[in-house]
């Protein structure tokens, strides 16, 4: 392994400027104000599409520091653009804002109370995935970058993005609104970088994978039609949850015997069956949800026929009908390979060698993706568990946490990454195959 870095230090050392010595001063400066920050959002969370109070207090933040500001991206985004003293690219940063319908049960003097509504329903609200600290990050990156313009060889563009965990139903959001408003163009973006926190990670470690690295999602909905008739003579009907169960059994050999797995992880997973009133009546119809997550464009494409092709079949095998739907959710977040390598020295020397792990990829997802789409990205993950802690929570839990002092190397790493590559003259191409045409 050591071997392996060395060869990847020496081939691509070219592109990687040491900056750290230079900005040390400006990173013990900002280390406080980046974790006072992340607890003062921590505190006063907020839900998709409605992160106010968390853009107004990133917008003031970058107009102080005489960034660009535009806000009411994507309804709450927010955007700076920094100019560097010379001419040069441009590479794009992003955060996301939102937090999530969870109430905190963490015993912290920074926890969470606030209350909000989701789907009718009043919910606790709580940072429980870490958009609090990548905000704070990304706010820290801004303050070192803007006190550095000399060192600037063309801009950044920071972009504060909302609802990253899914808009309310009915309204548009994250990444894909922001995409459609522009956000990657004027100027245009040639690479962006992203980042995100990871509970039972170490603090000091940086893991990530080249190429497919977080899943796209999609969601399907199965709609089973069959003949109603009393429950004690199956015979004169034709039953959809015995289809529905047939159509289960089904999807499942897509997956174990029709996908090679040795290349990418798939899953698909019925999530809710909804069928039936009452136990002496077969229902005439029943409906299934879920989620189908893939790593590949070509397997992708391929699950989505076999599924559409499974369903019909089995349904008319047993005397009824069944559609198929599915509907994108997100992309594939892929890594570009060339930027992974190109940007790997810069990692290397941030959090050192010995802390830089490759990892597997991840079946969860991440709106990220649809940002890479229109530039070459490179999305990597940030230990923020405690070391030697021997019980960490999985996000999205009210036991979530995350040790602050994780989150410099977070700011060195994508302010270093941002400097590196805008001095470089490598510029990676994006591929047709990255934006799934």
């Amino acid at each position: 392994m050591k071997k392996l870095l060395l060869t990847v230090i020496l081939f691509s050392g070219c592109f990687a400027i040491a900056q750290g010595p230079k900005l040390q001063k400006d990173y013990n400066a900002v280390e406080g104000k980046v974790v006072e920050w992340r607890r003062d959002i921590h505190q006063n969370p907020e839900l998709g599409n409605r992160e106010f109070k968390t853009a107004e207090k990133i917008a003031k933040h970058l107009k102080a520091l005489g960034i660009e500001v535009q806000t009411g991206v994507a309804h709450t985004g927010v955007v700076g653009l920094l100019k560097g003293d010379q001419p040069g690219k441009v590479v794009a940063l992003r955060a996301d804002i939102d937090a999530l319908p969870v109430i905190e049960r963490n015993d912290l003097p920074y926890k969470s109370t606030v209350t909000s509504e989701f789907l009718g329903e009043k919910v606790g609200v709580m940072h429980a995935c870490g958009h609090d600290t990548h905000t704070a990050i990304l706010m820290g990156v801004a303050e070192v970058l803007s006190k550095n313009k000399d060192k600037i060889k063309g801009t950044v563009k920071f972009i504060f993005q909302p609802s990253e965990e899914g808009p309310p139903p009915g309204e548009e959001g994250g990444a894909l609104l922001m995409v459609k408003e522009g956000v990657m163009e004027n100027p245009k973006v040639d690479a962006i970088f992203g980042l995100h926190i990871n509970s039972q990670t170490p603090v000091g470690v940086i893991k990530y994978k080249s190429g497919g690295t977080m899943a796209a999602a999609q969601s399907f909905t199965i709609k089973v039609n069959g003949k109603q008739s009393h429950g004690s003579q199956p015979w004169s009907g034709v039953d959809p949850i015995l289809i529905s169960a047939k159509i289960i059994d089904g999807l499942q050999t897509i997956i174990s015997r029709e996908t090679n797995l040795t290349n990418e992880a798939a899953v698909i997973t019925v999530g809710k069956i909804k069928s039936g009133v009452r136990f002496n009546i077969i229902p005439e119809s029943a409906e299934m949800i879920g989620t189908i997550r893939t790593l590949d464009y070509d397997m992708k494409d391929k699950l989505n026929k076999r599924m559409v092709e499974m369903v019909e079949t089995i349904a008319k095998a047993y005397g009824g009908t069944a559609t198929c739907e599915i509907n994108d959710a997100t992309d594939i977040t892929y890594n570009h390979p060339e930027l992974v390598e190109q940007m790997l020295p810069t990692m290397l020397r941030t959090a050192g060698a010995e802390n830089v792990q490759t990892q597997k990829a991840i079946t969860g997802a991440e709106d990220f993706s649809y940002f890479q789409r229109e530039a070459p990205g490179f999305f990597f993950f940030l230990g923020g568990m405690t070391p030697g802690n021997t019980q960490s929570f999985p996000h999205h839990t009210p036991d979530f946490l995350i040790d602050d002092s994780g989150l410099i190397l977070g700011v060195k790493t994508l302010t270093e990454m941002s400097l590196d590559y805008l001095n470089s003259k490598q510029t990676p191409m994006l591929e047709e195959k990255i934006k799934g045409k």
